[in-house]
């Protein structure tokens, strides 16, 4: 007798509060982009099946609908590959879920899992120079008190180089003042590390834990409200102050600026003052070394003084001889 193949809902329950949220503790920016591929695929799958999720079954969500999915985000949403892979990469980990779970379908799970990644341009970071940096800065007005959070928020981020959702979820107790300043982080991956603070950088801080008088368990930079800032708010808030420095600075016009040209920055900083890489890979909380690697690449100064260490080739540039009238008729046959 065939054995009784369950619905795909149950599955994917488990899979999201079994796997994810249980055995892996996985971040809720995770959860939230697996989350979302799923929302996507289970809507395609209701246009092209005419089945409801509740309904479906594990052996329809087979290779060749994942695959019209992807093709599907490509061609409507106008998704570029990194996207396509992210949301091939959460399927990718539901179906080795599921080969535990449910090994007599491992030929269809097999066939799913080998679908290959698009490959992808691989471009240059954008960083801020040091007159930039200087210009973005004094964008916000410190003359008000979302100003000076502002301030406070960026300056921060340049000195430490945290993410977006470190910066926002930052607390008073991930705080430690006076000597030995520095901040504790508990980042992408579930990975704990601490960051120094320079000495301006903690007197600055210290001034406006003191102006906000933060408790531990609160933000360090709230909302109005008093919450936490959505990744919007500060995106927004990011691209004001990139256009109003861009005035006094008309090189930022030529960049895109975001809130992670931030944490770029810092790198390019730590590399420019001679820290090695194992060092900055560390301090910025990657996964792998090779991730620092890409700095390496965008920095041509760098790469400008390697070559001013090198023997450059020496070759003359050949003259120009003009045919003979005999060579110009034949040439011309």
């Amino acid at each position: 007798m065939k054995p009784l193949i369950p619905s795909f809902a149950p599955l994917l329950q488990q899979f999201f509060t079994q796997r994810l949220m249980l055995q892996k503790r996985v971040s809720a920016h995770t959860i939230s982009s697996y989350r979302d591929t799923f929302r996507l695929l289970l809507r395609f799958a209701k246009t092209r099946l005419r089945v409801s999720p509740d309904r479906l079954t594990f052996e329809t969500i087979d290779a060749p609908l994942v695959s019209a999915f992807l093709n599907e985000l490509e061609t409507t949403r106008g998704i570029g590959a990194r996207t396509r892979n992210l949301r091939l990469t959460a399927i990718r980990s539901f179906f080795h879920y599921a080969a535990y779970e449910m090994p007599a379908c491992s030929a269809q799970i097999q066939r799913v899992l080998a679908m290959p990644t698009k490959r992808c341009d691989r471009r240059l970071i954008y960083f801020l120079t040091r007159s930039e940096t200087e210009a973005l800065l004094n964008a916000p007005d410190k003359r008000v008190w979302n100003g000076r959070r502002d301030h406070i928020l960026l300056l921060l981020t340049l000195q430490t180089g945290l993410r977006l959702s470190e910066i926002t979820g930052l607390t008073r107790q991930n705080i430690t003042l006076g000597t030995g300043a520095h901040i504790e982080i508990l980042g992408k991956g579930r990975k704990q590390r601490a960051i120094p603070l320079c000495k301006s950088v903690a007197t600055a801080l210290k001034a406006w834990l003191n102006e906000s008088g933060a408790d531990a368990g609160d933000v360090v930079f709230p909302s109005a409200r008093g919450g936490r800032l959505s990744a919007d708010a500060v995106q927004h808030l990011m691209k004001k102050y990139a256009k109003h420095a861009g005035k006094a600075c008309p090189s930022l016009q030529r960049k895109r600026i975001t809130f992670h040209s931030l944490r770029h920055t810092t790198a390019m900083d730590l590399l420019h003052a001679g820290v090695e890489q194992p060092v900055i890979a560390l301090w910025l909380g990657h996964e792998s070394i090779e991730t620092t690697q890409i700095y390496l690449h965008a920095d041509l100064a760098l790469k400008e003084k390697l070559l001013a260490k090198t023997t450059p080739i020496d070759s003359k540039p050949g003259k120009f001889r003009p045919d003979t009238q005999l060579m110009t008729f034949l040439n011309q046959l």
